[in-house]
């Protein structure tokens, strides 16, 4: 869709004003392409406009929409003169349109521009820019154009060609009364979703009924009752054009996102419309229409492209490959030849084997090894698996699609038959056999019995269907080609499918005048302005190819040049030393000569010419220019060439070497750095050498000051890989600099004699390149001064770091005594020391790369063998200090626990508070408990939480792969030992809803401290309120193994201190719930079933309800706890635990039978929903049933467990009582106060963001923005008021 984006808009005639165009901003501006071969004109795509010119393309070639568009004159839709003058009215959309009919019939251009027409709308840039539907703008057009013809004799366009009448009626079964209402219709919207083809579409609108009966029926207004009955629709006025959108986007409930359709939906050229009308005495031919427009999508549902396939009803269009000559058989024969051989001589001088494997070659060759030459697509792809031994998916399908596209793409070599099932070659790939008569003109196939024939007519249509008149075309934004009729069956699925059908009446046959004629019926001033524009154009054109001819040279004269270093530059400035020259390529050498010495009137003497080039190094001279005679064109001189202008001797009293062999060479020369030079960062100094390539490396030497030095050379460039540098020995000093393979932008690096040591003189490569050789950075920290001060060391990359921190304590001017009581740790960009790096690494070791700023600070460095760790103790990862620590890599995990809990001074009291259900606490106090065994050690996660626990206590931490710089957290409580479960055990019971006995008053008291209870997530940072409506308690942890059972778990349970005043007769007296965000989340429901089985997470918490009698669930049972409304009031009697099986299905009119009948009242006078604690939200379960016809009356119906519902155990079912209450409102009070106390918790938490956002702007910049997708616009067209 945005292929032309940035594409120019040379559109000529402008409808700003009438019969005048715009004025080009320059008069190099080039015109529009004329025409290509089709003789018919696009649309110019300005940025997302796609969509509009596939219907404009269409309503252009709607000859009767067109015709009476044109019929409306300037005295009623006034003039675009006029716009500006006020009290005159302009009707500015028809005139637009009927303007840019006339420049797609009249104008010979390639693409004509609807900028105007755009304009009139009243859309900006942004507007053109912004993707649309086309069904929607098809709407929008109309009645923008009703509205504009208001008033004029075109009032009624719209409704004459494009209205239609729909009739629904219901008819009673009882009493044969029927009930109608007529709609009325511009365009049918059909269905696609689970429907094949438009027939079936329109089957299932107009001739399938829907009926009403069981519980399901029909208010007769004759009967006065409920009755049996049966509802229709029909077609009952058919217009002329019949219009008729696909409905391709849908929207998945499921998924919650749009997507399209791009399931096969055919639809037919031809269609007779009356099974689906009214009966009447009509003629068939009355209901016969013809396809003559299909508009194409390409694409998703959020954007793509849209083009338009056309059928040419007037034939305006020249439906051909390309114009016919008078022997079109030798043209196209030598057009394929040529291609062959271009191709051919390609292959041959790149290799021989891939003409071998070329599909094309190969499928050739076994066509013409066929007798009968025509063979079936499947056994031509059996007949290359027996010559290549591979198939043709296997080794050509994912290069080039299908074997049968294949052919299809191929159609000027390989012919198929009209199903496509058979494959032959065409003729001009046989044998030709010409005839011998006396004219010697004729001939002759090669086979009578070759089926293949190819005539002079065929050949110029060939493209043309065997049907007569059947001329389609592909309007592609600018582009326009032909098509055959059979194309639109590709259009029936994939992204790229049809998406509009337009249709027209069979009988509205086209007038004999109107036929290839483009002038008919166009008004008299559109054609003249047409015409002047027209001539304009060709003027235009031909002074573009005129302009086309002429070159630009530029003269660069020999007396303001000067000679050094093996090339010219300039004595002068550029602006005088060079002079520019145009001149036609057509005139010849001595003409070129001529305009010199008439231009440079002071030159005495001959003068020579020479072709120049500027090179890095300076200006070359190349060949001298003979030849008077010569035209421009033909020696070779393009525009913008260079020419020297100069005596042919010498340059400034030096001869000038021209010619290949003598061009400069510009080379880099680098010396190493000091401490002193070279800005921040730079590694070494670099300066550029120009010298011709002849010269010897002697002489290159010379130049140089490197005495007693080194030379290395890269021909690479000042590439950094160390292998690239190769020393120069002394015998390669007598090779030019070409010979030696250094050329412009080469380096050359020099060493001094100090520098050698970087040498490897054994191999003669450098041993460390400049990046090797740099500088860290190092800050003080060991004294607390206002500025802590920085120095720069040098060094490479084998560098040791205790050599660097000497270095260091040295610049920086501190006591020896650091020296050993002192380390240098990295600084991140946050400014956080990192791990200090061990004084025995290298630079490389340590991974530090140049530039890099690290910190002395106070304390040994850790050695080789040793980690350097930070930990945090408790959970509390955010607030809590972090501290550092230095351990052995061979210590233990228990050791590093000891270790750290030493180092951080934790005590020796551990508190432990149990809460009973009477909400009393008791807290216990354990005096000189050894801590170490309270306590274990747990990984940092990339959440920057409390990971993975190291519960191998007794395994070294190297054997971890625990590194210096990692962060351990001190973790409350003792591991379990290996493959047991340490899991929380909480009560759970609960909280049963208010009574109606209680006074409102008690009701929100009770509220307002239940709302006290809504808690923010573990996380902390994003806080997700819910409800606590539910009574939990801890009442303590449980060790058991993964492979014991859920009854075991709930046995050990029952063990607990906690558990010890309740009653509870066995297992199956309880009920176990994982605990999902301090709410029971999934229901463990098999006594016998292992807890590995259940996947449970290390940090998995279970909680245990009570029950009242045993239970004992099945896979297919669903547990839900259902109450009843209190009639007249908000609220609910206490909610009951219901199991229901859901093995034969799980649907809405399921359910409502299961509640109906544990309530026992009627299914109709129940109303029920599913309640989200989270939200305070009910959401009904509808009792509605779909209407849905016969054919379709066995579609399953969605499930409760799928979306929106997501029924599972434990979920809340409230059920209203018709009988007792007419209202279906669900919400209680604590609903509305946990709602509004949501929306104040989410204002206050968005204005806490938002101060964050403000605070982060800083830290925001060179961050890319997240691309979000732009949010959808209403289509407009802004129309003036007639009426």
């Amino acid at each position: 869709m945005f292929g032309d984006l940035f594409e120019e808009d040379f559109s000529f005639v402008s409808n700003n004003q009438c019969g005048k165009g715009k004025k080009p901003k320059s008069k190099d501006t080039e015109p529009p392409a004329p025409r290509e071969f089709t003789k018919l004109s696009g649309i110019k795509n300005q940025g997302g406009t796609c969509y509009l010119n596939s219907l404009l393309q269409t309503l252009h070639f709607t000859p009767e929409f067109r015709e009476a568009l044109f019929s409306l004159g300037p005295e009623e839709l006034g003039s675009l003169e006029d716009i500006n003058k006020p009290d005159v009215k302009v009707r500015i959309i028809p005139l637009q349109l009927q303007r840019l009919f006339a420049q797609l019939l009249l104008l010979d251009q390639q693409a004509a521009s609807t900028t105007d027409l755009t304009e009139s709308f009243g859309w900006n840039s942004n507007e053109e820019m912004r993707q649309h539907d086309v069904q929607e703008l098809n709407r929008i057009l109309f009645s923008a154009l009703e509205t504009s013809l208001v008033g004029t004799s075109g009032h009624d366009l719209i409704n004459r060609l494009y209205h239609g009448t729909v009739v629904n009626q219901i008819v009673c079964k009882e009493c044969k009364n029927v009930s109608e209402r007529q709609e009325d219709f511009l365009d049918l919207t059909v269905a696609v979703k689970d429907v094949s083809g438009l027939e079936e579409a329109l089957w299932n609108m107009y001739v399938e009924e829907e009926y009403f009966e069981n519980d399901n029926l029909y208010r007769c207004g004759a009967c006065n009752k409920l009755v049996e009955a049966a509802k229709s629709a029909k077609l009952r006025k058919l217009p002329p054009f019949l219009t008729v959108s696909l409905l391709r986007f849908n929207f998945d409930f499921e998924k919650c996102e749009r997507y399209k359709e791009t399931s096969c939906y055919t639809f037919p050229i031809q269609i007779n419309l009356r099974p689906f009308c009214e009966q009447t005495p009509l003629d068939d031919l009355e209901y016969m229409y013809e396809l003559f427009s299909v508009i194409i999508h390409k694409g998703g549902c959020y954007g793509g492209h849209y083009h338009v396939y056309i059928k040419d009803v007037d034939a305006l269009g020249n439906w051909q490959l390309k114009p016919c000559s008078k022997d079109p058989i030798n043209d196209l024969f030598q057009e394929e030849e040529s291609k062959l051989m271009t191709e051919e001589k390609v292959q041959k001088d790149t290799e021989n084997i891939k003409e071998m494997e070329n599909p094309l070659t190969i499928l050739k060759g076994i066509l013409s090894e066929e007798e009968s030459k025509q063979i079936p697509v499947d056994q031509l792809g059996q007949k290359l698996l027996e010559k290549k031994g591979m198939s043709w998916n296997k080794k050509y399908r994912k290069q080039y699609g299908p074997i049968r596209k294949y052919l299809q793409n191929h159609s000027q070599i390989f012919r198929l038959s009209p199903d496509d099932n058979k494959v032959s070659l065409k003729e001009m790939y046989h044998k030709l056999q010409f005839g011998s008569d006396s004219q010697g003109q004729g001939l002759q196939s090669p086979s009578q019995n070759n089926d293949v024939q190819w005539t002079s007519e065929s050949l110029c249509t060939v493209l043309k269907d065997s049907a007569s008149g059947s001329h389609w075309f592909d309007l592609n934004d600018s582009k326009v080609q032909p098509i055959k009729e059979k194309d639109i069956e590709k259009q029936f699925q994939g992204k790229e499918s049809a998406y509009m059908l337009f249709y027209r009446k069979s009988q509205l046959k086209r007038p004999s005048e109107a036929q290839a004629n483009p002038r008919y019926r166009v008004p008299d001033h559109l054609v003249n302005e047409m015409d002047a524009a027209n001539i304009e154009l060709q003027k235009r054109r031909m002074d573009c190819d005129s302009a086309d001819s002429n070159i630009d040279l530029h003269l660069h004269l020999g007396s303001h040049y000067k000679l050094y270093h093996g090339a010219l530059h300039p004595s002068l400035s550029q602006k005088e030393s060079v002079l520019d020259l145009t001149i036609d390529k057509r005139k010849t050498l001595g003409d070129l000569r001529q305009s010199i010495f008439q231009l440079l009137e002071f030159w005495e003497g001959d003068i020579i010419l020479s072709t120049a080039k500027s090179l890095p190094a300076g200006l070359h001279l190349y060949q001298t220019l003979d030849g008077d005679e010569m035209t421009l064109g033909g020696i070779g001189l393009a525009d913008g060439a260079d020419v020297f202008v100069w005596n042919g001797k010498e340059v400034g009293g030096m001869e000038v070497l021209s010619g290949l062999d003598h061009e400069p060479v510009l080379l880099n020369v680098l010396r190493l750095a000091g401490y002193n030079e070279g800005g921040k960062g730079q590694h070494f100094i670099e300066s550029q050498h120009a010298v011709p390539c002849s010269a010897e490396l002697s002489t290159l030497w010379k130049a140089l000051p490197s005495p007693g030095g080194i030379i290395l050379m890269n021909s690479s460039g000042s590439d950094k890989e160390v292998e690239n540098w190769k020393v120069v020995p002394e015998e390669d000093m007598k090779k030019t600099v070409r010979s030696v393979g250094l050329t412009d932008g080469s380096s050359i690096l020099v060493l001094d004699s100090h520098d050698q040591s970087l040498v490897n003189m054994a191999s003669g490569n450098l041993a460390a390149f400049t990046h090797d050789i740099s500088w860290l950075q190092v800050k003080n920290f060991c004294r607390l001064e206002a500025e802590e001060k920085q120095v720069k060391i040098t060094a490479t990359i084998e560098t040791v770091m205790s050599d660097i921190k000497i270095k260091a304590i040295q610049e920086l001017q501190l006591g020896e005594d650091l020296v050993n009581d002192s380390c240098l740790r990295p600084i991140n960009r946050n400014g956080k020391l990192l791990s200090p790096v061990p004084e025995d690494y290298t630079v490389k070791e340590a991974e530090l790369k140049m530039g890099s700023l690290l910190g002395l600070c106070h304390g040994k460095a850790p050695t080789s063998t040793q980690l350097f760790l930070y930990f945090v103790v408790g959970s509390e990862l955010q607030g809590g200090p972090e501290m550092e620590i230095i351990v052995e890599e061979t210590a233990s995990v228990r050791e590093c626990l000891n270790l750290m809990l030493e180092k951080s001074g934790l005590p020796a009291t551990v508190v432990f508070i149990f809460k009973r259900p009477s909400s009393t606490l008791i807290v216990h106090l354990f005096e000189n408990i050894p801590t170490g065994n309270n306590w274990h050690l747990r990984r940092i996660d990339w959440c920057y939480e409390a990971g993975e626990a190291l519960s191998e206590e007794g395994a070294r931490l190297k054997e971890l792969n625990v590194c210096s710089g990692d962060t351990l957290v001190i973790t409350e409580g003792k591991l379990p030992p290996k493959g047991f479960l340490k899991v929380p055990i909480w009560w759970y019971k609960p909280l049963m809803h208010f009574g109606h006995q209680e006074s409102m008053q008690d009701q929100m008291n009770c509220m307002t401290c239940m709302m006290g209870a809504l808690r923010v997530s573990p996380a902390g940072d994003s806080p997700t309120y819910v409800q606590s409506d539910i009574g939990l308690c801890y009442a303590g942890n449980v060790e058991i193994s993964g492979e014991a059972f859920l009854e075991d778990l709930k046995i050990q349970a029952m063990t607990l201190p906690f558990f010890q005043e309740l009653s509870v007769p066995s297992p199956e007296f309880l009920r176990a719930w994982t605990l999902e965000s301090k709410r029971p989340g999934k229901l463990l429901r098999n006594n016998q079933q292992q807890l590995n089985e259940y996947k449970l997470g290390g940090r998995t918490e279970i909680c245990i309800e009570p029950l009242q009698k045993e239970e004992n669930l099945g896979p297919s049972d669903l547990l839900l706890r259902v109450q009843m409304g209190i009639p007249g009031e908000r609220d609910y009697y206490h909610s009951v635990d219901l199991v229901w099986d859901i093995s034969k299905e799980c649907t809405a009119w399921a359910l409502r039978h299961r509640l109906a009948a544990h309530y026992s009242l009627p299914v109709e006078k129940i109303e029920i929903a599913k309640y989200f604690p989270e939200k305070f939200e009910w959401m009904t379960i509808s009792s509605w049933t779909q209407q849905i016809s016969k054919r379709k009356r066995k579609k399953k119906q969605e499930s409760l467990q799928s979306a929106p519902f997501h029924l599972k155990d434990g979920d809340i079912i409230g059920v209203k009582n018709l009988l007792l209450e007419d209202g279906k409102d669900f919400s209680t009070v604590r609903d509305d106060v946990g709602k509004e106390t949501q929306r104040q918790l989410a204002m206050e938490k968005k204005k806490s963001q938002q101060a964050q956002r403000l605070q982060n702007d800083v830290f925001s910049e060179g961050k890319v923005a997240t691309k979000h997708r732009k949010p959808e616009v209403a289509l407009s067209i802004n129309v003036g008021i007639f009426r």
